[in-house]
């Protein structure tokens, strides 16, 4: 790579109130913590959608995608989202549970890379409307690497079925 600065996605969620405040404050959080690893250049509006891949009672997901500039390799920045996850207290228990914020690396430039730990592009992203529509919101013209379609056209595939503005980006 002769570039040192790759453009990463990294999807943002939130689902619980923490003492660190409600589920928007967790998103903003998890974005000012990111521009400690590279630059945010662009922010998805948010998204209300619902809550996914369990059954029962859930709260209502926030969702949003921050396109960012970073110097970190795979490894290393999913390294730190984990590091920013533990900070606003995210505590993992059971697969898809609640939690006060997930933070996902959807893609990091061209890159596809399936290593324990280390998945890129994110393996499910293109079959789940909370990620492809404020995906295609930052980047609607980005080729998915490994599908070689775009993410406008990924979106067109599925619906935005579940997945509400909760208001738009300034």
């Amino acid at each position: 790579m002769t570039d040192r600065f790759v453009t990463a996605f990294i999807g943002l969620g939130s689902n619980l109130h923490s003492h660190h405040g409600d589920r928007q404050r967790h998103l903003e959080m998890a974005l000012g913590a990111m521009s400690r690893i590279g630059r945010v250049i662009k922010t998805s509006s948010i998204y209300e959608t619902d809550a996914w891949g369990v059954d029962g009672d859930q709260p209502d997901y926030l969702n949003q995608v921050a396109m960012i500039e970073t110097g970190l390799g795979p490894s290393a920045l999913v390294e730190a989202m984990l590091g920013i996850e533990a900070e606003i207290g995210r505590v993992r228990t059971e697969r898809y549970g609640s939690r006060t914020i997930d933070l996902d690396v959807l893609f990091l430039g061209n890159l596809v890379i399936n290593e324990p730990g280390v998945q890129i592009p994110h393996p499910r992203l293109h079959e789940r409307a909370f990620v492809l529509v404020p995906l295609a919101d930052v980047a609607p013209d980005f080729v998915h690497p490994v599908l070689g379609t775009t993410l406008d056209k990924l979106l067109r595939g599925i619906g935005n079925s579940g997945v509400r503005p909760l208001y738009s980006a300034d």
